[in-house]
């Protein structure tokens, strides 16, 4: 049995067609990939999948639920998903096309834990956003 097969059925989930596709492009992506609902849709279409943008957005929402992905909400209503994983990180968007990039750094993990100490709190979970242009050539104009 496939691993992303497996991966459903531990989340509750019943194995079908679409689901295990959309796993497969979740997972084979790179590490810090994230995905939007239409560019899964469009590599489905790329792979001759027929599988409808509804089914892509009800999947993932699933898949969220289950604990399987992170949805992440950025400015001007961008959404992105990723899957779960045990590391904590933060994201880099560059504000005219969208790209995220991950990233970790201890050093400000450590001040921001000092910061919450600071201020009374024993932090325990974080979300950082930084916007900002890429260098995919948005830093023109």
């Amino acid at each position: 049995m496939p691993l992303d097969s497996q991966e459903l059925r531990r989340a509750g989930l019943k194995v079908t067609l679409p689901r295990v596709k959309i796993y497969e492009i979740l997972e084979g992506g790179g590490e810090g990939d994230h995905f939007s609902a239409e560019d899964i849709y469009k590599i489905l279409l790329e792979q001759g999948e027929d599988v409808g943008l509804a089914t892509v957005y009800r999947v993932l929402t699933q898949f969220e639920t289950a604990g399987l992905v992170s949805r992440h909400h950025f400015e001007g209503g961008h959404s992105v998903f990723e899957l779960l994983r045990d590391e904590q990180h933060d994201h880099v968007v560059c504000v005219k096309c969208g790209r995220v990039r991950e990233f970790t750094d201890p050093v400000l993990i450590e001040r921001l834990v000092e910061i919450g100490k600071e201020l009374g709190f024993d932090v325990n979970d974080r979300t950082l956003y930084l916007y900002g242009t890429c260098s995919n050539g948005c830093q023109e104009a």
